[in-house]
């Protein structure tokens, strides 16, 4: 998994000194390859996958939007329709709505600003070569995606009724 991620408040934005030297480079003015905290938390949820997934982060001169771009291998052959049906099926549940979505548009980083939704798989851009490779995009909103999922975790451990998803 690559993750496009918007700079972050950890970084400078000029250059400047810092213990790890890309991290000091100006984040509004360059590219930076980092590492991504996505890989572990997903092995953290999903424990089969330790140790047969893992990402890298490539942080970019925009304030917010992201994008992650996940490659896979399925066990059968499909197709990008049959993929981005699955996702549209998931999104639609009573468990992924208001969490997961899908667009059909074709969006840019500055359109997922904004959205609560903690992943929106961009089906345009989703690939399957020789059957089994798959490629997805899914866009997020790297602040106020993340917040509104953190707040979403802490009603259910509360035990709160969370508010309605859409």
């Amino acid at each position: 998994m690559t993750t496009v991620h918007a700079y972050t408040s950890t970084q400078q934005l000029i250059d400047g000194p810092s213990k790890d030297f890309r991290r000091g480079r100006a984040g509004a003015a360059n590219m930076l390859p980092a590492s991504t905290g996505a890989a572990l938390a997903t092995t953290k949820a999903l424990p089969e996958l330790t140790g047969r997934f893992d990402g890298v982060a490539l942080r970019v001169p925009i304030p917010v939007g992201s994008i992650a771009d996940i490659v896979f291998v399925t066990a059968r052959p499909t197709s990008a329709e049959e993929v981005n049906d699955l996702f549209r099926a998931e999104a639609a549940t009573e468990r992924y709505r208001g969490i997961l979505g899908v667009s059909d548009e074709p969006i840019v980083s500055s359109d997922i600003i904004g959205d609560s939704r903690a992943s929106v798989v961009d089906a345009g851009m989703t690939r399957v070569v020789d059957g089994t490779l798959v490629k997805i995009m899914s866009w997020y909103d790297n602040e106020w995606g993340f917040t509104h999922q953190m707040v979403r975790e802490a009603l259910t451990v509360l035990g709160v009724t969370s508010p309605r998803r859409s």
